[in-house]
């Protein structure tokens, strides 16, 4: 739904703008708990059927978009409860990640196979010979499903000739890609957290917006408040997430505007992983690998690592974009914070872990960065544009879109290996890139470089994106044909590469 100014953006927007507004204007925190208020006015129910339903989402949102935990059913606690030992610049996620708000939840059906309407009551009534349970009859002349028999099989849907049977699934179930949505005792989504790899994609495929990933805004605005310089590395997606008039000059003014010292784009990183993935391609393949799988995407290398446990020494062991940024950045400025800010929620997951968290400080989406804009009220209209200092190349800027990284690597190994044959896949979605690890374990991509990528399309559809997805694609791809260099090899901060490619290990 990204592109969609639905209820949901727009109550999420609210609240990641109130909960910057709160950080920034400091005092009482306790007063978070009229936020409710502000945001949902008035007497009459706006979204649900309830007003005070509403107002307990929001409630939760609010905790959440702090870090702090969804509240139980069973005892009474205010919205500011430990909101104290969150307002500061040194907090990292308490798990779980991702979260759902139950009395937000549906209880959407769950591959339930139901005949609609549409049902012409035909004389040939396929549906009814084709079931293998007997689930399927008719009643007055139209079909009718036995939910007691019914296998969800889905026989019925493909056999009707007027499309009148539908399998309803659960949004959220359907769009993710490791089968870790289940259903509690009440029929409501539940996230299996041991098989999840915090993609995020189930978040932003709920109508209801039920689910929600804790946020670090509020530790970010403490941070821009403080002594401490703070950088921003911003992710190669950013193009026209912030409106189709903030060029990378403007979206530099904007973040010098709220506090931030200076902008970095992750691009730089991105040129660094090519050039040591393409190293270890060449070092690796097939001497030592049958074949090898990019490390950008943390929730690609987690679902690997967790599902192919066999394989989880194929997926690289490169340094992130994320990470060769972070670290290039406190190596110039060694006391300072660094907020990534990106389209992922798995990156706020990768940053948490122990090896990274001297690099990159906090994470945020976008679509949360946006709130602290908003709560700066900054203009980007009448913003002038602040040259960048530095440039990156089209392979680093391309890594955004899926694709981007496995042709960038296959570029710059083709560049020093002419005579090497690199051949490559790629996979987007996680069921793409489940389907894409069974094959190379079955011994089909020998000799290839794989790339996969946790969300449909790349990085520009993760679940922190502000803009239709196409659109951001073609975006990207412009402004990785502007790049005045091409090639990663050509950065010119590859000198640094030896000084900041230390491997790091799974915590």
């Amino acid at each position: 739904m990204r592109g969609v100014y639905s209820p949901v953006t727009d109550i999420r927007r609210k609240v990641f703008t109130e909960v910057a507004r709160l950080a920034f204007e400091g005092g009482d925190y306790s007063r978070i708990n009229d936020l409710p208020y502000q945001i949902l006015p008035g007497e009459k129910a706006t979204y649900r059927n309830s007003i005070f339903l509403e107002r307990a989402i929001i409630g939760e949102r609010l905790r959440l978009a702090i870090g702090l935990p969804t509240r139980g059913f069973q005892e009474f606690k205010s919205i500011a409860e430990g909101i104290e030992q969150s307002a500061i610049e040194e907090k990292y996620y308490d798990p779980p990640l991702i979260n759902i708000v139950k009395f937000a939840c549906n209880a959407c059906p769950d591959g339930e196979v139901k005949v609609t309407d549409q049902c012409r009551g035909c004389l040939a009534h396929p549906c009814t010979i084709v079931c293998p349970t007997d689930a399927c009859y008719l009643v007055d002349g139209k079909s009718f499903i036995d939910q007691d028999k019914c296998i969800k099989c889905g026989k019925c849907v493909t056999a009707c000739p007027y499309n009148a049977i539908m399998k309803l699934n659960r949004p959220c179930a359907d769009a993710c890609g490791v089968n870790a949505i289940k259903s509690d005792e009440l029929g409501r989504a539940d996230i299996d957290q041991e098989i999840c790899v915090s993609c995020g994609m189930c978040l932003v495929n709920c109508p209801f917006g039920a689910i929600v990933d804790k946020g670090q805004i509020f530790q970010t605005v403490m941070a821009l408040k403080s002594e401490t310089p703070v950088y921003a590395a911003v992710a190669p997606a950013f193009i026209g997430q912030f409106g189709p008039e903030v060029t990378p000059e403007i979206l530099r003014s904007a973040l010098l505007e709220v506090g931030f010292e200076d902008i970095y784009q992750v691009a730089i990183g991105a040129d660094l992983c090519t050039v040591q993935e393409a190293e270890e391609f060449i070092e690796k393949v097939p001497n030592e690998l049958k074949w090898m799988g990019t490390s950008c995407c943390p929730s690609w290398s987690m679902m690997a690592k967790k599902q192919f446990p066999e394989l989880k020494d194929n997926i690289s062991m490169s340094l992130t974009p994320m990470v060769f940024t972070g670290r290039l950045i406190k190596k110039e400025h060694p006391n300072a914070k660094v907020v990534f800010i990106g389209p992922c929620s798995a990156k706020k997951l990768e940053a948490s872990r122990k090896s990274v968290r001297s690099d990159v400080d906090f994470v945020l989406t976008f679509e949360e960065m946006m709130g602290i804009f908003q709560a700066k009220a900054v203009d980007f209209d009448t913003l002038e544009p602040t040259p960048i200092p530095y440039e990156s190349t089209g392979a680093g800027r391309g890594f955004a879109n899926a694709g981007g990284v496995a042709q960038a690597v296959a570029n710059t190994v083709k560049l020093h290996h002419p005579d090497m044959d690199v051949k490559i896949e790629k996979a987007d979605g996680l069921a793409a890139c489940k389907l894409l690890l069974t094959k190379a374990k079955a011994g089909l991509y020998d000799g290839y470089l794989l790339e996969g990528m946790g969300c449909p399309g790349g990085c520009v559809a993760g679940a922190g994106t502000l803009q239709a997805i196409p659109k951001s694609t073609k975006e990207v791809t412009k402004y990785m044909k502007d790049a005045r260099l091409q090639d990663a090899s050509q950065s010119e901060y590859q000198e640094h590469l030896n000084l900041l490619e230390e491997k790091y290990e799974d915590d």
